[in-house]
Formats: structure tokens, sequence, C-alpha cells
């Protein structure tokens, strides 16, 4: 996908069992920031939220952080992850990528106790740092 298109919005998500962590980003300057957590029950969001947020923030493309094991095999919630992926697609006829989100809760926690020490450690917070870090990744990965 080329991005030399004007300033187009996405959006990321960290896809969980009880909370998706969701995250918006530009393609001209690059960067995410963390939006919001999503509640779910079962890996089944509120799909009126999504629904509000796509609205909201218009996107050109959804990101899925596809979960992996460290050795790249796939793991019991990678299949769900996939589900919500096709899902998003089918409901909102928006392109959909996944994306290889090993770490990037690692990452987000370590990033927020940098910032904040264990105080800044809330696990609800968590989520939408990853997925910010999901879509930085896929913003970082995109031609010029």
């Amino acid at each position: 996908m080329k991005l030399g298109m004007p300033n187009q919005t996405v959006l990321g998500f960290d896809f969980g069992m009880k909370r998706i962590g969701v995250a918006v980003g530009q393609t001209v300057t690059r960067s995410a920031n963390p939006l919001t957590i999503l509640n779910a029950q079962q890996g089944e969001p509120v799909w009126e939220d999504i629904t509000k947020i796509i609205h909201h923030w218009k996107p050109m493309a959804l990101i899925v952080g596809r979960p992996l094991h460290m050795d790249g095999s796939t793991q019991s919630i990678t299949d769900a992850a996939e589900h919500f992926a096709n899902q998003l697609k089918s409901r909102y006829g928006l392109p959909v990528y996944e994306v290889d989100e090993r770490l990037s809760s690692v990452e987000a926690r370590s990033n927020m106790f940098d910032q904040g020490g264990y105080r800044a450690l809330h696990k609800k917070r968590v989520d939408s740092v990853a997925a910010q870090i999901i879509l930085q990744d896929w913003l970082e990965r995109q031609d010029h």
C-alpha cells in the first residue's frame, strides 16, 4: 500500500477476549496514539462501540494485531483475532491488515513503566498502548 496520499487516519486494534485496545494514527506523520479500551465478552465486542469510533474517525484502513507465539506459530487466541479482523472487514467494508503483535504488550508495559513507574501500569491502559505499538509498527513499514 502506498501512503503518498493526503493525510489519512487509520485505526489499530489489540484484540483480547476481555478487552480490545484501540489506537488512532495518521499516515503523513506516521504516528499513532492510544485511543480507548473496549470491553469484550469471550472475544465479542459491543459492535455499536466500534461503529461509533469508525464513524467519528473515518479511517481509511483498520489494523489488527495477530497474536503469535515467539516461534511464529499460532496460539489459541490467533483464530479469535483473525475472526475479529474478518468481522471488521465484512461489517465496515474497509481494508483490514493483520500485524504480528509479538511482544507488543511487553513493550507497552515497559514504555508505561519507564514513563511513570508502577503507578502507570494500569492493566486496562496497557491494551490501548499495545494497540498504539501495533499501529505504529504498521505505519512505519508502509511505502513512502
